[in-house]
């Protein structure tokens, strides 16, 4: 039993001192049954309160939330039971349980039913020791309402405690999956394009050796340099301070193009594009060509950029280029989060179109 649950616990026997009265009332009728029935209902009685008492602390302790209303029922009508065994053997004295009665109620029962089975077990009280004629118990049914009530108190703050505790875990678990989403899609677009690159330009020196030996020569040292490059990025990705550069990204875009023998048309400035919008167009050019260099079987691709809006254009074969992958789907969610839109246009055997311009703001 972990510390702070066995010290609760005998916080909580601490309280039981005020059964004290029964169990010497049944120790003084010894003599008769009903003596011995009030001890042993009276030591059964503080049993199943501390137990129960035990019970709700380790749920709150592991914030497994509220006991069910079967198991609350239960309990109070064993506690119950035990306590009318009590008044019955040893009469007013046996009183004393009401509190603890009403205690569990609160403590396990949702907040009306708590209040009201509270206001129950102080009527009861009244009417009993009126009943049996034992005199004015109207101080114990005011005790039996405020300690209701304290305990009302305690548990509000330990169930918001709770809701506290589980909304700052659902806020980590969604920090978490948005790490991960966010690491997964920059690492897609990295090496997509990276590798796309690298592989274009490890054919082409292939191709080269045999007929140009000092361009081959030139294409491999390229792909030591992207090969480099693309660590680096990787690196940053993760430690998270990924960021690229849209001239940059034109100019990868040119040599990747050049490398698998497509004719590019590219803007030579991006001035014009407001800083906002820079790094998703840079991404918006890498996806792009990476997919026309990938898929499309182009002979030209057309690179168009103004203020508000990317696109790249191809005039290769665009069944497969339509294919929604990770790439698009990140890039998609990229322009989502910088107030724009991703539309992609393809018709059969006319090329690709994939555009990514801002929207207006309504």
């Amino acid at each position: 039993m972990p510390r702070r649950n066995r010290f609760g616990i005998l916080f909580a026997a601490v309280w039981m001192i005020f059964l004290g009265g029964p169990l010497i009332e049944g120790w003084n009728l010894r003599d008769e049954l009903r003596g011995w029935a009030g001890i042993l209902a009276t030591l059964t009685f503080s049993a199943l309160y501390l137990y129960t008492f035990a019970r709700v602390q380790q749920r709150r302790l592991t914030l497994s939330g509220e006991p069910t209303v079967r198991r609350a029922v239960l309990t109070l009508a064993g506690l119950t039971a035990l306590a009318a065994v009590i008044i019955v053997s040893v009469g007013p004295t046996g009183l004393a349980t009401a509190p603890y009665l009403a205690v569990t109620a609160v403590t396990m029962l949702p907040t009306v039913a708590g209040g009201i089975l509270t206001l129950a077990i102080a009527a009861s009280v009244e009417i009993v020791s009126v009943s049996a004629g034992w005199g004015n118990y109207s101080g114990l049914s005011l005790g039996v309402c405020a300690a209701a009530f304290a305990t009302w108190g305690v548990m509000s703050l330990i169930r918001r405690n709770i809701a506290m505790v589980h909304e700052r875990e659902e806020q980590e678990l969604r920090a978490v999956m948005e790490e991960r989403a966010r690491m997964a899609r920059d690492l897609h677009d990295i090496l997509g394009h990276s590798l796309t690159v690298i592989t274009v330009k490890a054919e082409l020196a292939n191709r080269l050796l045999d007929v140009d030996v000092e361009r081959a020569r030139s294409e491999l040292d390229d792909l030591e340099r992207l090969s480099r490059d693309a660590l680096a990025d990787v690196r940053s990705a993760v430690d998270g301070f990924r960021t690229i550069s849209l001239p940059v990204e034109i100019a990868r875009a040119r040599e990747a193009l050049r490398a698998a023998g497509i004719e590019d048309h590219s803007p030579n400035s991006t001035e014009m594009v407001p800083r906002h919008l820079r790094e998703l167009f840079a991404w918006t050019v890498r996806e792009g060509v990476t997919n026309v260099v990938r898929h499309s079987a182009a002979t030209q691709c057309t690179i168009t950029i103004d203020e508000k809006s990317v696109e790249i254009v191809d005039d290769g074969i665009s069944g497969e280029n339509t294919t929604i992958g990770n790439g698009l789907t990140g890039l998609r969610e990229r322009a989502a989060a910088a107030g724009a839109r991703l539309t992609i246009n393809s018709a059969a055997h006319q090329g690709f179109s994939l555009q990514v311009h801002e929207q207006e703001n309504t």
